[in-house]
């Protein structure tokens, strides 16, 4: 996918993620950040260029986050994009629904701004009827994924 950036629009100024170790749950924001893990245009790893900057992309407005203001003038990678819909599918794991493991081609869409993966279609409209629920568990799997990706790298 190449998405010109001119389609994207500027949402908050920046978002700070939270010191490692830090004793507060982290923002929706944070998680996103840590699930994303590089940035769409360059595919540096967010916060090597400070603070992401959070965007809206395409017609559907799917949140992302940029590695840097920059980013916002140019190209979206297709091989970067690519990879960050793996991350977060990963990070994902399960359908919030059926709550079984995502198939290898997970059916996805663009739910409040976010995209959101299921083992099949007729999820989807289960999600619909209660996105922010449905979003609450996603944003609780990226948490579990996250704190053991953390664990593991403790443990090297």
């Amino acid at each position: 996918m190449m998405c010109h950036l001119s389609r994207v629009f500027l949402v908050a100024a920046l978002t700070v993620l939270a010191p490692a170790g830090s004793a507060a749950e982290p923002t929706p924001e944070q998680l996103h950040i840590g699930v994303q893990r590089i940035c769409p245009v360059s595919g540096l790893p967010l916060g090597d260029h400070g603070p992401p900057v959070k965007v809206l992309v395409g017609e559907q407005e799917e949140e992302i986050f940029l590695c840097c203001k920059a980013c916002a003038t140019r190209q979206i990678d297709a091989a970067h994009w690519k990879t960050i819909h793996a991350n977060i599918a990963a990070a994902q794991r399960v359908c919030p629904v059926m709550k079984k493991d995502l198939p290898a081609k997970p059916a996805w869409e663009i739910i409040g701004g976010r995209v959101v993966f299921v083992c099949c279609p007729p999820c989807l409209k289960k999600i619909a009827a209660e996105p922010e629920s449905h979003l609450q568990q996603i944003d609780q799997l990226y948490a579990e994924s996250l704190q053991t990706e953390r664990g593991v790298r403790e443990e090297r």
